[in-house]
């Protein structure tokens, strides 16, 4: 039988892969300011089931020689601040840096079975002198989110503290400390000339314009003048605006365009500019009108006329009204009335009850306001009656010879004038004749009566005599000689006789033989 076999124990050790440790520094180069703090960020890794037993920062790396722990050299003792773990945050902090802190500086960890040190390092400059500039969008619209950065020629590390400005005043916002400036949302009152600055330095960036849009905003119209205003005024209007871009201006009287540009002027304003004026504000952001303002434009009393009431035709005992209508403004209060040349009466309306004809004649009103005065034409108040006043007119005595007629003309006052009259003898109910004139050929007492559309109204009655000169008595006697003779001298001696007795009974014989 075989001896047997010694027992051979293979330990098998696993390889270890450069890919499982590694240093990574966030950013591998950083631009301090003197007297600044600086945070050098870093995250490490190695291969699973290994303990961590010390870590540290260097800035030496030689070859073959174990580089020193910062945190132990009196230069950084008191100011480097490991601010990581033992497990892959490596963060350290250094603060009041100087100008001798200028170095690389890497990252050393040692495990319970390897060492490693991150080579790629950290780049550190220090500068007292560097500048700064604002980046900003050149335009922005209200609403927006705007972020606005403070960029120096030096990476500065976000413990750097930055003052911000707009319009040379600071902004003391602690959020905005930083060097990045958030308005969120923007404000139109966001815009403004902005720079920044690190504390505790001197330098200051350029400033950059920030230019906010907005739309148009609180638009209003601003009259020029006291507000009362006068035909034959001129008046401004001036459309206030607040707007970025700056607006286009129209304007509007109604619903009518009538003119554009923020200021509206009219020269020797008249009562057609009156009404309701508005602003149109425009830009390409949108657009908002004013609230409306009105002109009213005072002027005196024009157009001033009289009207009548009823149909224009006025009948004596009629009730008549006569009204001044005026234009003016503000409305005239104070009217007179006029007939002829004598003041009659006040007011805008003019009553006349149980008018007459005596109220006849020409009438006017003026029309009275603080700006000035103004006479209506004249109206013509014509007032109809029936006839009144009838008589009879007779031409010559009104005795008359038989045979002969009177002329007896009838007088009337009427308005208008009667054109229908009736003659009649008293005592007889039918007219005897008709018209302004009648002939009257025997004795009597004769009146008229005057029409016309409005009444009618007879006169007294006139006394007509006719007188009978004499009687034609004719005689034919034939008797010759003396005794003829005779007979008509006797004959015309008692004719003569009779002549006087008929004169005295207004009869007459005349004797012919």
């Amino acid at each position: 039988m075989a001896p047997p076999l010694p027992l051979i124990v293979l330990l098998m050790i696993h390889g270890v892969s450069s890919d499982d440790w590694g240093v990574i520094y966030s950013p591998s180069h950083i631009c301090a300011i003197k007297d600044s703090t600086v945070i050098m960020n870093c995250n490490y890794t190695y291969p699973t089931g290994l303990q961590i037993m010390k870590v540290f920062w260097t800035n030496e790396t030689i070859k073959g020689v174990e580089p020193p722990d910062l945190s132990n050299d009196p230069e950084y003792s008191q100011r480097l601040q490991y601010l990581g773990d033992k497990q892959q945050n490596c963060t350290v902090r250094l603060s009041h840096v100087t100008l001798k802190d200028e170095h690389m500086y890497y990252f050393r960890f040692i495990t319970d079975k390897d060492k490693w040190i991150g080579k790629s390092g950290v780049t550190l400059n220090v500068t007292g002198d560097f500048d700064l500039q604002v980046e900003s969008p050149e335009r922005v619209t209200e609403g927006d989110s705007v972020t606005l950065t403070c960029k120096s020629s030096c990476a500065l590390t976000d413990r750097a503290t930055f003052i911000w400005s707009r319009n040379s005043l600071k902004i003391l916002t602690e959020s905005n400390f930083s060097n990045k400036l958030s308005l969120n949302p923007v404000r139109r009152e966001d815009s403004g000339r902005y720079s920044c600055a690190v504390d505790g330095h001197t330098h200051i960036s350029p400033a950059v314009q920030l230019n906010v849009t907005y739309p148009p905003k609180n638009v209003s119209v601003l009259t020029s003048g006291s507000g009362v205003i006068v035909e034959g005024d001129s008046v401004t209007l001036n459309c206030i605006s607040d707007s970025n871009p700056p607006a286009e201006i129209l304007w509007i009287k109604g619903k009518k365009f009538v003119g554009s540009g923020r200021i509206f002027s009219i020269s020797k304003i008249s009562s057609d500019d009156s009404g309701e004026y508005k602003c149109k504000s425009i830009n390409e952001q949108g657009v908002k009108y004013s609230d409306t303002v009105t002109l009213n434009v005072m002027y005196p009393p024009r157009s001033v006329s009289v009207s009548i009431s009823g149909s224009g035709v006025i009948v004596e005992g009629d009730s008549v009204t006569l009204k001044c209508i005026s234009d003016s403004n503000p409305p005239a209060l104070n009217f007179t009335w006029i007939k002829g040349g004598t003041i009659v009466g006040s007011g805008r309306i003019f009553s006349i009850s149980k008018i007459s004809s005596d109220d006849s004649g020409e009438y006017k009103c003026k029309s009275i306001n603080e700006h000035g005065e103004k006479y209506s034409d004249n109206v013509t108040l014509n007032i109809m009656y029936p006839p009144r006043n009838v008589s009879v007119l007779i031409s010559g005595s009104g005795v008359i010879v038989e045979g002969d007629s009177v002329t007896l003309k009838c007088i009337s006052d009427s308005n208008p004038p009667a054109l229908n009259f009736s003659w009649f003898k008293e005592n007889e109910t039918s007219a005897v004749g008709s018209g302004q004139r009648f002939s009257a050929l025997q004795s009597g007492r004769f009146y008229c009566q005057a029409h016309n559309q409005h009444g009618s109204q007879r006169s007294d009655a006139v006394t007509v005599t006719v007188k009978v000169v004499g009687r034609l008595v004719i005689l034919y006697i034939s008797i010759g000689g003396v005794c003829g003779a005779a007979v008509i001298i006797t004959m015309l001696v008692i004719w003569i006789q009779l002549l006087s007795e008929c004169e005295k009974a207004n009869t007459g014989y005349i004797l012919i033989i």
